[in-house]
């Protein structure tokens, strides 16, 4: 499979995945080892008590970049660990976007990196995972 029918295919297979339908998520951009996704911040699903938007909700949105990411280089992974540092509030907004990067393509992990930003380009948080290899897409 080429690289534009791929792009396509993770398209199609992430917009069909009922969590990141909940959260709203959307692939804005794809490349090798690299991805952009959106996510609006709604007040009635996506922020805390506070009016901004919940921590897991952009722990989720780092944590879909990254394996998108991994999943560029056509591997199938699963989270094994992830750490995020918040750096201010996601206030309600059209969208916030998360860049997912593939730092390191191991053999039977990946490790990534992924900063989420406001509308106006504003570092929001930072997160770093590793991701167990479980497998390849398959045709790819």
């Amino acid at each position: 499979m080429d690289l534009a029918k791929f792009k396509e295919y993770l398209v199609n297979h992430y917009d069909s995945n009922p969590f990141v339908n909940l959260l709203k998520m959307s692939i804005a951009d794809v490349g090798e080892g690299r991805v952009e996704i959106t996510m609006p911040v709604i007040h009635d699903i996506h922020t805390n008590l506070y009016g901004v938007a919940h921590g897991g909700a952009l722990a989720s949105l780092a944590d879909t970049a990254m394996g998108i990411a991994c999943a560029t280089l056509r591997k199938r992974v699963v989270t094994l660990e992830l750490n995020i540092n918040y750096i201010r509030g996601a206030a309600v907004q059209p969208a916030v976007k998360a860049i997912g990067v593939v730092v390191h393509n191991g053999s039977r992990t990946i490790v990534t990196e992924c900063e989420i930003l406001d509308q106006e380009n504003a570092l929001l948080a930072k997160a770093r995972a590793t991701f167990f290899i479980i497998g390849q897409f398959e045709g790819a």
